[in-house]
């Protein structure tokens, strides 16, 4: 995709919608060689404001470093002066600043040339990944244990799967898999304006099942470097390569899980036989309602469901005003698999806590299947917020 070299944010506003689906925004010249070297672009284009100069070195550096690389400079004025000098420094092309149709025209032949040698520019796959977030209000009820498990479930199924770790301060995804991460979120904290996935997919963890995690950050304080808006940045990233991606929260709403929530398809809400979690849950439902949240994706979850204590499956659903998707016994042997790091559904696929786990991803995967006959369009930010409003 091309990268357009451009820093003040008016101007860039208005060069990227006439530009290709995907292109970048770099504010510097010199932050140029880095994005080339990540994500290999087949065109730099150097916005108005660029002084001359600065385009001319920075122009004689790709063509060395990056020869294949078409650069296009734009100008307000055109004048024989600013081609003698784009000439010079091995600019391919020079547009006008109000000529879009000349813009995309050079953009298309540099393209065609980087083809002609390295082959078909890489394109985002047009993917309809499924994103399925793990919630409780309250914590210890097994969100955890529930999101690594379903993500195993459905890499089992031969399914692609991602597991990001929201619980930005304490996430425990990776330990209860026995992983040790070199690379956590925290790493993609400065850059939320240029999520793709040469950068999320270099934070990835792979499990030895095929399973990928997105790891939390190692410290607590990492957790304040991650913004809402990088949180949604890296869903939508990954949903455009992955089939699935679980999402696995910390207890309570906050500005992270507000924006995963945002980019969610299935909410998987997790609580147990006891007054306090069954009324914070109540609570919880009520404002997702309030928020408009999921009314019509979400699937309780009942772990550690031994009615014994006094509360039962039929309470839960009374108080909670839904129907209990899936009901999970207590049984020391989840706790024995997670502390050995071979969850449940990997050591003991016949156990009923794992069959109750596939049963639930079968459940997913065919829902999926009816929404892509029902929804074949493509779906975005905007469509998933429209639907969620028109829904009866």
């Amino acid at each position: 995709m091309p990268i357009l070299v451009e820093a003040d944010t008016t101007t860039a506003g208005v060069l990227t919608p006439t530009m290709p689906s995907g292109s970048q925004v770099v504010d510097q010249p010199d932050d140029v060689d880095s994005w080339l070297v990540r994500r290999g672009d087949y065109a730099v284009v150097i916005g108005p404001t660029v002084g001359m100069a600065e385009a001319s070195v920075l122009a004689e550096r790709l063509r060395s470093t990056h020869p294949a690389t078409g650069i296009v400079l734009i100008r307000h004025e055109l004048h024989s002066e600013v081609y003698a000098k784009a000439m010079h420094a091995g600019i391919g092309a020079v547009v006008a600043g109000d000529d879009p149709g000349g813009l995309a025209n050079a953009i298309s032949r540099a393209k065609q040339t980087w083809e002609a040698i390295h082959g078909p520019a890489g394109q985002e796959p047009d993917s309809q990944g499924r994103v399925l977030t793990v919630f409780s209000p309250k914590g210890g009820v097994g969100k955890t244990t529930m999101s690594v498990n379903l993500g195993l479930a459905l890499a089992g199924a031969g399914k692609n799967v991602c597991v990001v770790d929201l619980d930005l301060a304490f996430g425990d995804v990776a330990i209860t898999l026995q992983l040790i991460p070199d690379h956590t979120i925290a790493e993609a904290a400065d850059t939320e304006d240029h999520v793709d996935f040469s950068l999320v997919n270099t934070l990835l963890t792979r499990h030895e099942t095929g399973l990928m995690i997105l790891a939390a950050p190692t410290h607590p304080e990492g957790r304040d470097r991650i913004p809402s808006t990088l949180v949604r940045g890296v869903v939508q990233t990954l949903r455009r390569h992955f089939d699935y991606i679980v999402i696995d929260t910390p207890p309570g709403f906050d500005d992270q899980v507000l924006g995963a929530m945002d980019e969610t398809d299935e909410c998987i809400i997790v609580a147990t036989l006891d007054v306090p979690t069954i009324k914070n849950t109540k609570v919880a439902l009520e404002t997702m309602d309030l928020l408009n949240l999921l009314k019509h994706n979400r699937h309780l979850v009942l772990n550690r469901a031994d009615e014994e204590v006094g509360l039962s499956q039929a309470n839960v659903e009374s108080i909670l005003g839904m129907k209990v998707a899936v009901s999970l016994p207590s049984a020391t042997a989840v706790a024995s698999a997670t502390n050995h790091g071979q969850p449940i559904v990997q050591s003991k696929p016949d156990h009923p806590v794992s069959r109750a786990i596939v049963h639930l991803a079968d459940t997913l995967v065919g829902e999926t299947e009816r929404s892509r006959v029902s929804e074949p369009t493509k779906r975005g930010l905007f469509s998933r917020q429209k639907k969620k409003v028109e829904r009866p």
